[in-house]
């Protein structure tokens, strides 16, 4: 995964709203007033990524628990893939585990 290998995890920037809809969810940054749509998978994955103890693996093996058709390989591209776009606009840091 993008950040794990380097024990790094992604977690919200401070001035991120996060909001769960039926089909999704929208994460928005005050701050620098940039907003950003997720589908179901990308909402799931924001909130997992509020779990302290969270791992890429673990990551992966609760995404596909709530999504068994899903290709785990799949999984992880597009998990790296949305990390590096949250992080990217800024809606995500990259802060040193405390571990």
């Amino acid at each position: 995964m993008l950040t794990y290998a380097t024990g790094m995890l992604p977690t919200p920037s401070e001035s991120v709203i996060f909001r769960r809809l039926e089909t999704g969810a929208v994460v928005y940054d005050s701050a620098a007033e940039v907003y950003y749509g997720l589908n179901d998978v990308g909402a799931t994955i924001w909130e997992l990524l509020g779990d302290a103890s969270l791992t890429s693996d673990r990551l992966i093996d609760r995404l596909g628990s709530k999504y068994p058709d899903a290709d785990g390989e799949l999984l992880r591209a597009d998990c790296d893939a949305l990390i590096a776009s949250l992080v990217g606009y800024g809606l995500l840091r990259l802060a040193a585990t405390t571990a």
